[in-house]
């Protein structure tokens, strides 16, 4: 019989719900009657339910994604049953044997050419590029950044002093014109303005005015560096996508296999979750599920990011912490510097080795003035995060007063603090005081430059040993 653990069965449920139903079900001995073929790679069940009739769900493992199906009613997928079978199939109950069904050999049948179809053509040649409609839009996202910079120059010849009398709707009409220009990105901007400009007549706190500059400088800095791209692309005549950060912040939408064609990709990645969170943004009013992830073989960190728009929740599913280690076939990356953006189609899982985390230790940062240097790079760019997630060999982690510090072999400090915004995490390492994970071991923080302080700071968000993963922010 496959090998299923919980874990994978959790990576692919739509919610936690339905994990919790599929238990149920299986626990309940919902199943009636349970069959699996003689290779592994075709189960199925009839299982009991609200109906008249008995539910009949499968699960096809042919290829590594499994395909699910059930007769049920729900929308959910994979569903309750669907989960349910394979908390079956994980505890091994038993299965009998039969063959396979000619209907289901008939989909696999079809699947397959088309794949062969695909495949074909890609042989032949990726299809060209409509020049024509990718001009005309280039052409047309120009027109919109001329409006969003003529709006930053009334704003600024006014004076943000101005804020408190501002009419939104003015801001609500420029952002809802920018979409129509193609210019998702300054649209985010232009609604993180809104957001701060209605904090502000709300309660007239000067923070806002600080945080509306700051955006009006990232959106500046966005329109400059975005008309000179675009522009160059069109005197070159050069309009396909391309590996520049900007198309992305302009609002383009990266597919799976673009990225790949890009050279953006990389084969048999081995990755560990070492920290996850869940964070709303209101501008996007999205959620969006936040992994951060260790390459095992370079150390390098990176973030996954699955956005949940708020008007789309019930039809997107949520993301998870992922304890175990993540084996993927083709790994993409979005283009970038530190913590690059990745995705998959498909991975595999298995208990986490003490050789993996080992390995965390020989890529690990491990002077402070060395990735302080490195932060400093990052956050001087407008349009990059205001932080770096890294992974950093500490020999010690104590107080100082009131403060937590991090110490480095030859003993330089970094101040442990908690970023604005940010769930606290900071205080849990009273939880760890006298014991041996805050000696010598491996810290995944966020090092970012505090503005009133004026030094570089970390966030902790896990700590790693050889033996466990100790996670702060989960």
């Amino acid at each position: 019989m496959k090998k299923i653990t919980e874990q994978y069965i959790t990576t692919l449920a739509p919610n936690a719900n339905a994990v919790n139903n599929g238990r149920k079900i299986s626990q309940k001995g919902g199943f009636v009657k349970r069959f699996r073929s003689g290779d592994d790679t075709f189960y199925m069940g009839e299982c009991s339910g609200s109906g008249k009739s008995n539910y009949i769900t499968s699960a096809d493992f042919v290829e590594e994604n499994p395909v699910f199906r059930c007769s049920c009613p729900s929308r959910q997928f994979p569903c309750k049953h669907s989960l349910a079978l394979l908390f079956e199939i994980s505890q091994e109950k038993k299965f009998e044997l039969f063959e396979v069904p000619e209907d289901i050999l008939q989909k696999r049948q079809k699947k397959e050419a088309r794949a062969a179809k695909a495949a074909a053509g890609k042989k032949a040649g990726k299809p060209k590029t409509n020049k024509a409609a990718r001009t005309k839009k280039i052409k047309k996202q120009l027109e919109g950044l001329k409006l969003a910079e003529e709006m930053m120059h009334n704003l600024l010849s006014a004076g943000l002093g101005t804020m408190g009398g501002s009419s939104i709707k003015t801001y609500r009409d420029l952002a809802k014109q920018l979409g129509d220009y193609y210019l998702a990105g300054p649209q985010l901007y232009v609604n993180r303005l809104i957001l701060e400009i209605e904090a502000f007549q709300k309660d007239g706190e000067s923070s806002h005015y600080k945080a509306a500059a700051h955006i009006l400088t990232q959106l500046r800095a966005l329109v400059k560096k975005s008309e000179a791209y675009l522009k160059e692309k069109l005197e070159k005549e050069e309009v396909e996508n391309d590996s520049n950060i900007l198309y992305e912040e302009l609002g383009g939408i990266w597919k799976l296999d673009q990225l790949q064609e890009l050279g953006l990709k990389k084969e048999n990645a081995s990755l560990l979750q070492l920290s996850f969170q869940v964070v709303y943004d209101e501008a996007r009013k999205e959620f969006i599920d936040v992994g951060w992830w260790a390459d095992v073989d370079t150390g390098e960190v990176s973030v996954t990011q699955n956005y949940r728009p708020v008007k789309a929740m019930k039809y997107i599913k949520q993301e998870d912490t992922v304890f175990e280690a993540a084996s993927v076939p083709m790994l993409a990356y979005y283009p970038g510097e530190i913590n690059r953006r990745i995705r998959w189609d498909g991975a595999s899982y298995s208990p986490v080795t003490t050789e993996q985390r080992k390995s965390l230790f020989a890529h690990a940062e491990t002077s402070v003035p060395a990735v302080a240097k490195k932060v400093k790079n990052q956050v001087k760019n407008t349009l990059s995060d205001n932080f770096a997630v890294l992974l950093f060999c500490f020999a010690q982690i104590g107080k100082v007063g009131e403060a937590y510090v991090m110490q480095d072999a030859k003993g330089n400090r970094i101040l442990l603090e908690d970023m604005a915004g940010m769930e606290g995490t900071v205080q849990r390492l009273a939880l760890l005081a006298g014991s041996d994970l805050l000696e010598g071991q491996v810290l995944l923080g966020a090092f970012f430059y505090d503005e009133e302080k004026r030094r570089i700071c970390v966030q902790p968000y896990s700590i790693v040993t050889e033996g466990q993963i100790v996670r702060l922010l989960y």
